[in-house]
């Protein structure tokens, strides 16, 4: 997601008029992500980026402004909804979304379970009666208002010739979002008549059971004045239960029906907005086989232009599109070295000047970019996140150019500030070469040999070559936008963004060794600026830190001795009763997990409090919501069954922990192989009843990750993403094919429509072409067939699939549009 600006807001109704905002991202109505606040706008940039793999089903994507209240709760604005199955209509473009009022009715999410049986009564007159049971058996993901829910429901039988029959309400469930009622109320359907009858209704009763309906309302109780919250209703037409009498399923809940009133929205503003988002349905690993092996022997097709993935990279719109999964793929079978030495050695046999090796947006250098980001996000952490931190805080005032000083600035002051931060991370940057992951250096490595051979009269080329991306593509974004590269939470300040923009420019220049270094300055106050660094000590150290890093066959050892932070942040804890008689309760705690262990303290910076070596973890895994009815909790497995029992803030959080406290923990030798999935709570495991606290687990444990710290990756899910590609451009493909035949046979002038591939070898590119398509024919076959499987099986009203499903009933609508099967 790319959230950029919103604007139009309304004015604030005090004297200002100013608001200070902040948006927030949630799936449903659970917040996975928080911007920055904007203080005295009423058109907020924010310009932030937020990525997330979406751990659960949702309906909704949904995007809140608030504006912030020092003395009480912070006000929503308003909001914008977009489906799940809208998304696609706005994937990868800039969009302006119109605000939206926040109300009961725009909050309504979550499911009911009903059963409704309709029967006859015969009455000790022999009088015929109708009567409706209906039993209301539980809900799932009610809305949480005000950080709680407490559920009830009413539930009344309408219609046209009788007066609302009085609702019947279950009982209040207490701090659940996912009640289970089970209880059933009776209503009267027709009176008995004055005379005899044995058969169903008379032509009366029938008209009037049609017009009936049953009614579910679902509400939040409240001790506040204003009374209970709605959270949602169910409106059931009694006429179906005349096929059959009896009926259960799934429903989602509704906002309340209005009367069709038509409120005039008011102008709350707009939010700009870019969604990627993309679903595969991944096989099992042997489904991929044949696709994956030819992407595999990329690397040894001579000419590499004939390789399926040189073929990815050619026939996708944009090269940053193959490059992710290729990468991840490559990394993830360890292939990326030599697959990457291939593509760039073809590259630099196709530059004509040295000055322009690697500047342009190739396979190549998107690939190189894309493995930096990968392998590298660690080293990135270890080298700038300490003094980046400390520019985002202490906010000196660096501002060199005259025009732009404030008021009260010194302009040597300013000077001599920027130069410090300069200096300081130039150096950590060039005596940081030992820390460089071995992956990056094997890859610059080759690099450099390329560039040396291809220019043999340049004797720089061999440092801009790796320097074209150490400096160019990893230091100097990173230290521009550090947002992006996980180094700070949110999009600095204006003040500190301006401070790094000059660092960021500066350290690119010192790092590109180019001759005559104050022309590459537009400006000529950045000019006179790097005349401090116009030594040959800096070009010397840049030299050096370029050698080390490319050198061939370097492993280090001290980077991994040295404590990696990986992740940290405030989460709830449980007590694990260490002390006999202490209390287990939950406290908030700051945690905190490096490659070497897992603790939390009271806040960030202070002693911990508890400290849990990495070899001591036997499994993470997700806690049963039952245990102590709260949501995102998991567990972290100790020796003697001591169990830390954690809630992190949101799903995508939990997900993010569990995750990286399973990946480091991946090699332990005494690592479980079961668990229990609820807590042992009042003498018993709430799971499997058994009554021993060291009773083994009643569950498999999850697991199977690369033990690899920084890329868990799913070699399957790559390859996925692959043929989802590749199945996109077929078009582009067949064409490909087109112009390898046309080169082959006429092998005269270009045809220009096919021009725009570069074909060096036009037999081997049409073998690789022809297996490709096969390929990606045989796994589209697979998903058609997996589909018809799929949707023969679905029960339309079953949990998965609700009735008032609208994503449901167009995939109901597109499969009996393609498919033979009948509902």
């Amino acid at each position: 997601l790319s959230l950029g600006e919103a604007k139009n807001l309304p004015t604030y109704p005090g004297p200002n008029k100013m608001r200070d905002c902040y948006c927030t991202v949630n799936l449903d109505q659970e917040e996975v992500f928080r911007t920055k606040i904007v203080e005295k706008s009423l058109c907020p940039f924010y310009g932030e980026d937020f990525y997330c793999e979406i751990p659960r089903t949702f309906r909704h994507l949904s995007f809140y402004i608030f504006d912030r209240d020092v003395f009480r709760r912070d006000s929503i604005i308003g909001k914008v909804a977009i489906q799940k199955e809208d998304l696609q209509k706005y994937h990868n473009r800039d969009t302006w979304f119109q605000l939206q009022h926040v109300d009961a009715d725009s909050e309504v999410q979550g499911k009911v379970h009903l059963e409704l049986r309709l029967s006859e009564v015969i009455t000790d007159t022999g009088v015929v009666c109708h009567k409706l049971a209906t039993r209301v058996l539980e809900c799932q993901g009610l809305p949480i208002v005000n950080g709680q829910c407490d559920p009830y429901a009413t539930v009344t039988l309408a219609g046209p010739s009788r007066q609302v029959s009085e609702a019947k309400k279950t009982k209040v469930k207490k701090k659940t979002n996912n009640p289970h009622f089970d209880e059933v109320f009776y209503f009267e359907v027709t009176r008995p008549s004055s005379y005899n009858k044995k058969s169903h209704f008379d032509i009366e009763d029938v008209d009037e059971v049609d017009k009936m309906e049953i009614r579910v309302d679902l509400w939040n109780a409240s001790n506040l004045k204003f009374g209970d919250e709605f959270l949602g209703e169910l409106r059931l037409p009694l006429k179906f239960l005349r096929q059959s009498s009896s009926y259960e399923a799934w429903y989602f809940l509704q906002p309340r029906d209005n009367g069709n009133k038509s409120l005039k929205p008011d102008d709350l503003g707009s939010l700009r907005l870019n969604v990627v988002y993309t679903e595969d349905h991944v096989f099992s690993s042997d489904y991929y086989s044949p696709l994956r092996d030819i992407l595999l022997k990329s690397a040894d097709v001579e000419p590499v232009s004939a390789s399926a993935a040189h073929i990815l990279g050619e026939v996708c719109r944009e090269k940053q599109e193959a490059a992710i999964p290729l990468v991840r793929l490559f990394l993830h079978y360890g292939r990326i070295v030599p697959f990457i030495s291939a593509i760039a050695n073809a590259e630099v046999k196709r530059t004509q000047d040295p000055n322009t090796i690697f500047r342009g947006n190739s396979l190549t250098s998107k690939c190189i970019d894309e493995t930096m980001k990968l392998a590298g996000m660690h080293y990135l952490q270890v080298t700038l996140k300490p003094i980046i931190d400390e520019i985002c805080q202490v906010h000196k005032p660096c501002e060199i150019d005259p025009v732009k000083l404030k008021d009260g600035e010194n302009l040597e002051n300013n000077r001599e500030n920027l130069r410090q931060y300069v200096d300081r991370i130039f150096t950590v940057i060039t005596k940081s070469g030992v820390s460089c992951p071995t992956v990056m250096c094997d890859i610059f490595f080759s690099l450099r040999e390329s560039a040396a051979k291809r220019f043999q009269g340049d004797l720089d080329v061999r440092y801009t070559a790796v320097s074209s991306f150490i400096f160019l593509r990893f230091f100097a974004p990173a230290i521009l936008s550090p947002n992006l590269f996980q180094l700070t939470p949110h999009h600095p300040d204006p003040q500190t963004s301006r401070t790094l923009t000059l660092i960021s420019k500066t350290i690119q220049t010192l790092g590109s060794l180019s001759k005559s270094k104050s022309a590459n300055f537009k400006e000529s106050y950045m000019a006179t600026f790097y005349d401090y660094f116009n030594e040959q000590k800096y070009a010397d150290a840049v030299k050096n830190f370029l050698d080390l890093i490319s050198s061939s066959g370097r492993r280090d050892h001290k980077s991994i001795e040295q404590p990696i932070l990986l992740k940290e942040g405030f989460m709830i804890k449980r007590a694990q009763g260490r002390k006999r008689f202490g209390m287990k309760n939950f406290k908030k705690r700051w945690f905190r997990l490096t490659n070497h262990e897992f603790t939390y303290q009271k806040s960030k910076g202070d002693h911990p409090l508890c400290s849990i070596p990495i070899e001591n973890i036997l499994a993470v895994e997700r806690l049963e919501e039952e245990s102590f009815k709260m949501k995102n909790m998991f567990q972290v497995i100790q020796p003697e069954r001591r169990v830390l029992y954690i809630q992190a803030n949101n799903c995508v959080e939990a997900k993010d922990w569990i995750d990286i406290l399973t990946k480091v923990s991946q090699c332990n030798k005494k690592r479980l192989k079961v668990y229990h999935p609820s807590a042992y709570l009042n003498g018993h495991w709430l799971c499997c009843k058994a009554t021993a606290d060291n009773t083994p687990g009643c569950t498999p444990c999850t697991g199977g990750l690369p033990a690899n710290i920084q890329l868990d990756i799913d070699g399957d899910r790559e390859t996925e993403r692959i043929y989802s590609l590749f199945n996109l451009y077929m078009p582009k493909l067949e064409k490909m094919q087109e112009a390898c035949g046309s080169k082959s046979v006429y092998d005269g002038p270009e045809e220009e429509e096919y021009s725009t591939f570069i074909i060096d070898d036009p037999k081997e590119t049409y073998k690789t072409l022809k297996l490709i398509i096969e390929g990606v024919g045989t796994l589209e076959q697979e998903h058609a067939q997996y589909k018809r499987d799929k949707f023969k099986k679905t029960k339309y009203g079953s949990q998965e699939h609700p009735i008032g499903d609208k994503s449901f009933q167009t995939y109901i609508r597109q499969q009996s549009e393609i498919s033979a099967h009948s509902i």
